[in-house]
């Protein structure tokens, strides 16, 4: 993987927090087995001093996209919980930029770029081509890419390094990656 990084990448990693990982709240299938593969991931950017960037959901008590008011999600990733947490194996570097996100009292958040500053934060540090993984492939790692193809950046999902909700809904998800022009790896 290292022969693949090259200035003016950056490695993304979306949402790898306790609470979608088996034991948390809203747990995605294999969620936990993201976390040695974007390690190594983690490990050849800093080897090549490629920017890491990580966002997690931070949802305030009582989120819009919580079941009890009348969103599709048990309540997920409260803000100071253990399962807001990033996973505890994940070997972030202090230097990560971490990107807040879900955090409105009035809509969700799926991508790491709605409202964020992240696209002019990428575009601040040169980026131009992004190496995503991360959960749920089929909800925040889809709305992720697909904005940061809207955004105009080459987007490169390291397939292994992503699980979906449901098998169906990774079979959907890839389909509408590809038709935007992600690359997988």
């Amino acid at each position: 993987m290292t022969e693949r990084l090259q200035p003016g990448d950056a490695l993304l990693i979306v949402d790898v927090q306790v609470d979608f990982c088996p034991g948390g709240a809203l747990p995605i299938a294999e969620g936990d087995r993201v976390v040695p593969v974007l390690n190594r991931w983690i490990e050849a950017a800093q080897a090549q001093k490629i920017p890491i960037y990580a966002s997690y959901d931070w949802h305030p008590l009582g989120h819009v996209s919580f079941k009890e008011r009348g969103g599709p999600w048990p309540p997920h990733c409260v803000q100071g919980t253990e399962g807001a947490r990033f996973h505890p194996e994940l070997r972030l570097p202090d230097s990560t930029v971490k990107i807040a996100k879900g955090v409105r009292f009035d809509q969700d958040q799926y991508s790491a770029f709605d409202q964020t500053g992240l696209a002019v934060r990428l575009r601040q540090d040169g980026i131009k081509r992004l190496w995503v993984g991360g959960l749920a492939e089929d909800v925040c790692v889809l709305a992720t890419v697909l904005d940061a193809r809207k955004e105009g950046f080459e987007v490169m999902l390291i397939a292994e390094a992503t699980r979906p909700v449901t098998p169906q809904g990774g079979e959907e998800a890839r389909r509408k990656m590809r038709d935007a022009g992600v690359q997988f790896v």
